[in-house]
């Protein structure tokens, strides 16, 4: 009898081909394991029957949603961790915590290899295999997309019409998409030309922002210590609150991104990502940091992002950096609670006001009009200090001259 293994399963184009690859290859009796980050009913939609169909011994599918926002988009947002400028981390966010769930599944049912159906050429599968290592370093792990001899996506769906098993996918549209409640990514066929725009068919979860309403719309985010939870001044839980968010703000096209980012194995790839809600929420959270925190405390904040995104993107969430990091954000997200007014229009979305029992904004100080409590005059001794070096070093520059001068 060959090995049992638990296989990340989403019932797409690669991991349909897996099932039945395991059990040519291995003799494998194959688990699937489907993780539910919000993708949709119409991936998750009588998946456990398909994985049965395509050769599977069983499949396990579990409800990860709000562990998913709570535990890993949130901790991120408040991280403001960007990658690539405009990537909001999306797919990166979901893997550690399937891979973690993965794991645990197999353990359940004595498995004793993992499979995942990450390409060679993909971040993915260092996600995968990263948290494979800290959290099961005991169990096997087969990557078919290293082994087998298939070179594209057009080869599997040979295999797959071969094997008599369905799949949503074609030559003619071959995209490769990851979706779960933060966002929609879509990778491959037209897409692979950096030149060629998106064609309008392709998006999921935002409208054409040149078709969308005429009027904007304007929604509240209430903040708790850097955290999301509430909307127009009513508590909301974080998967409501993100569902909520991506149908009204892709309503008004918010949140496309065209990016051509740098993968970890060292090529340049381009993907289309839509991300509503959380183009809002990252909005709303940086306006009441900017409100709150010290401009000391915003500029660790500004250097920290980075890092944390590279944390993310490079799959490293299981490691002692990442907690490091967390209890750093932690500390600079104790005041940030509050709410800010997002204004929706066009695919912009725009901070209109914010407010904050912690606001470091003194109007009294900030004013133009007359007031008691600023002298106006002590700034003339304040840039002569501050400005010191900058003298200093004028006068120095100029010395060489007039020693010339004197010769």
């Amino acid at each position: 009898m060959g090995p049992l293994v638990t296989l990340a399963y989403s019932g797409g184009l690669d991991t349909s081909a897996i099932v039945p690859w395991l059990k040519d290859t291995y003799g494998a009796r194959v688990l699937c394991y489907v993780a539910d980050v919000g993708q949709g009913a119409r991936e998750l939609d009588g998946v456990e029957e398909k994985a049965v169909r395509s050769g599977a011994a069983g499949c396990v599918q579990e409800d990860l949603r709000e562990q998913f926002v709570s535990d890993f988009v949130f901790p991120t947002l408040r991280a403001g961790a960007v990658y690539s400028r405009t990537y909001l981390l999306g797919t990166a966010m979901a893997r550690p915590l399937i891979a973690a769930a993965q794991v645990g599944a197999a353990r359940r049912s004595g498995a004793t290899h993992l499979a995942h159906g990450c390409t060679g050429k993909g971040n993915d599968q260092v996600r995968f295999e990263l948290t494979f290592q800290a959290l099961a370093p005991d169990l096997g792990v087969i990557a078919p997309w290293r082994e087998w001899s298939y070179r594209g996506r057009e080869d599997l769906l040979a295999y797959l019409r071969e094997k008599g098993i369905p799949v949503e996918a074609s030559a003619q549209k071959p995209y490769s998409r990851d979706r779960n409640l933060w966002h929609c990514s879509h990778e491959g066929g037209i897409l692979e030309d950096p030149a060629a725009p998106p064609p309008e068919d392709l998006f999921l979860l935002t409208a054409d922002p040149t078709d969308a309403p005429d009027q904007p719309d304007e929604v509240t985010i209430g903040f708790e210590r850097g955290t999301p939870v509430a909307l127009d001044g009513q508590p909301t839980g974080p998967v409501e609150l993100l569902e909520r968010l991506n149908q009204l703000a892709g309503a008004h096209g918010v949140g496309r991104a065209d990016v051509v980012e740098d993968r970890l194995v060292g090529m340049k790839s381009r993907g289309i990502y839509e991300t509503p809600g959380g183009t809002v929420l990252r909005a709303a959270h940086r306006e009441l940091e900017q409100l709150v925190l010290d401009r000391r405390t915003l500029a660790l904040k500004d250097e920290l992002a980075p890092r944390y995104a590279d944390l993310v993107y490079e799959g490293r969430w299981w490691t002692r950096e990442r907690e490091a990091l967390d209890a750093l954000v932690d500390v600079t997200q104790q005041r940030v609670t509050g709410s800010a007014r997002v204004r929706l229009f066009k695919g912009g979305a725009s901070v209109v006001s914010r407010e904050s029992p912690y606001s470091l904004y003194a109007g009294a100080y900030a004013t133009f009009e007359a007031d008691e409590v600023y002298d106006q005059a002590d700034a003339g001794g304040f840039i002569n200090l501050f400005g010191l070096p900058v003298r200093i070093g004028a006068q120095v520059e100029a010395q060489p001259k007039r020693l010339e001068e004197v010769a």
